[in-house]
């Protein structure tokens, strides 16, 4: 039996269990099957967390059984499931609105901003992008000018004048997440400057495929707009599951949007 937390930002869902649960366990096989949408709860990723006295640990699993260093959403929901914790011990714990995360790709901290109907909103130091250029790929029968970057996880951006119709999505976007040039895999981010202040994307999930939403993503789409799209340093980034807010500054990347916790739950299979 084995004690689970469902939570998801902008419908990019994840699966939570304490790490002290699962030390036995085959972490690929046990995130494929809890995150099978139709034989298990259904998640884009298994989390595996531990409280800490500042916040919790991390460690991320994709729905397909492959590890990656980090997720903008899930940090969020984890924060959520700290914040939540903290509440629930009462006294001066609930009233801290700071939360360290310590994950596969270093520290990150987040700031509670704001609270209500069930969902908690942060602003998240993310770092800074590194390894940002500019190249041509082929892929999927076409020549594609991309931006590559890391902002935690390693990610690819197309900028481009419209978003791909979905006959295009389906091709491009496997066809960069496993392209040569990325040995271990990458995002994948289809990206447009509808304004200055205004980033749309469409994802496709290294380890996931397509997704609703995406952090690190709209992190690095908003980078790449700003570097090579004319868009400002603090941008909207629209996904099909909402809009988040991205800051690029001289102290790196601030992420800001919400999380939810939906259930708690017990897998008994």
């Amino acid at each position: 039996m084995l004690a689970v937390t469902k939570a998801h930002a902008y419908g990019n869902d994840f699966l939570f269990a304490a790490v002290d649960q699962v030390r036995d366990a085959d972490l690929a096989t046990l995130a494929r099957t809890l995150c099978a949408r139709h034989t298990g709860i259904g998640a884009d990723g298994l989390i595996l967390y531990g409280f800490t006295a500042d916040g919790a640990t991390m460690r991320l699993i994709n729905a397909d059984g492959s590890p990656s260093e980090l997720s903008g959403n899930g940090l969020r929901c984890l924060a959520a499931l700290v914040i939540r914790e903290r509440e629930r011990r009462g006294g001066a714990a609930a009233l801290i609105t700071e939360v360290r995360a310590d994950t596969d790709a270093g520290e990150r901290r987040l700031t509670l901003t704001t609270r209500g109907d069930g969902r908690y909103t942060f602003r998240a130091a993310m770092g800074a992008p590194a390894r940002l250029q500019q190249e041509t790929l082929d892929v999927a029968g076409e020549s594609l000018l991309v931006a590559t970057l890391d902002v935690g996880n390693p990610q690819c951006v197309a900028l481009m004048d419209t978003l791909p119709d979905a006959a295009r999505f389906q091709r491009l976007g496997p066809g960069l997440a496993t392209h040569p040039r990325f040995p271990a895999g990458t995002n994948v981010e289809f990206a447009v400057v509808e304004a200055p202040g205004r980033v749309r994307i469409l994802i496709w999930e290294r380890g996931v495929g397509p997704t609703e939403a995406s952090g690190t993503g709209a992190c690095a789409a908003a980078v790449t707009a700003m570097a090579y799209g004319g868009a400002q340093r603090d941008v909207d980034v629209v996904s099909p599951g909402g809009t988040q807010r991205v800051e690029w500054t001289a102290d790196g990347i601030f992420l800001t949007g919400w999380a939810e916790i939906l259930f708690d739950a017990t897998w008994t299979a």
